[in-house]
């Protein structure tokens, strides 16, 4: 993205808001547009500033992080959203995702990771700190047994050499143009492969793709 990417920062505790302000504006052409310390003020000053990214705290006053999460997407869906959180509880990963949300950071990994989670976000990729992926895919597995297991396989070997390279590079964060100069392919080939990627596992969102490949270990946790 060449122009400003406009951020916006909601947690209540000042001090971590402050530090994570200054991590992220050390980034050209990033900038924090606003801040709030609590869910509710989050919200009506989200709905005004339309960030391109909106990096909330999953636990404030007022209104939780999911909570502005739910609402966002039904009145702000043009905002990603980048969760940061202390717990790596599945739960919580689980009914984010379900949500829609863009990235889920953990706090004590906060800093290089966040930058990382924006940089996949900018790309239209879900971005998950590494330390909650195993939990979300233990869960996932968990809801999958009992009978799934063997359509997940028969939809698996639908998927071409080529389609699988390109489901495991998208999991591991890659954007179209990354996977295009990897694979030596162009982005339009890239966008057909991950279509029908998409089709043939019956799925409709990125972090889908991500908790299908790393549970069909296809990329490391």
């Amino acid at each position: 993205m060449n122009n400003e990417v406009r951020l916006f920062l909601a947690d209540d505790h000042t001090i971590l808001r402050e530090g994570l302000k200054l991590i992220i504006e050390d980034v050209p052409h990033y900038t924090v547009v606003g801040e709030a310390g609590d869910g509710k003020e989050a919200l009506d000053m989200i709905e005004k500033l339309n960030p391109h990214i909106a990096i909330l705290d999953i636990s404030m006053p007022t209104m939780s992080g999911i909570d502005v999460a739910r609402y966002m997407k039904k009145y702000v869906p043009e905002s990603k959203i980048i969760i940061l959180s202390r717990h790596d509880n599945e739960e919580y990963v689980k009914e984010l995702l379900k949500t829609g949300v863009n990235g889920y950071v953990l706090k004590d990994d906060a800093g290089d990771d966040l930058l990382r989670a924006i940089d996949a976000v900018l790309k239209d990729n879900v971005y998950l700190s590494p330390g909650v992926a195993a939990k979300v895919v233990s869960d996932y597995v968990s809801m999958e047994q009992g009978g799934s297991e063997e359509g997940s396989g028969s939809q698996f070997e639908l998927l071409t050499g080529r389609e699988r390279e390109v489901l495991k590079l998208i999991a591991e964060g890659k954007s179209g143009m990354d996977i295009a100069e990897c694979l030596r392919i162009s982005p339009r080939t890239v966008k057909v492969h991950r279509a029908n990627v998409m089709k043939k596992l019956g799925v409709h969102k990125s972090s889908e793709l991500v908790i299908y490949a790393v549970r069909n270990n296809m990329i490391e946790i």
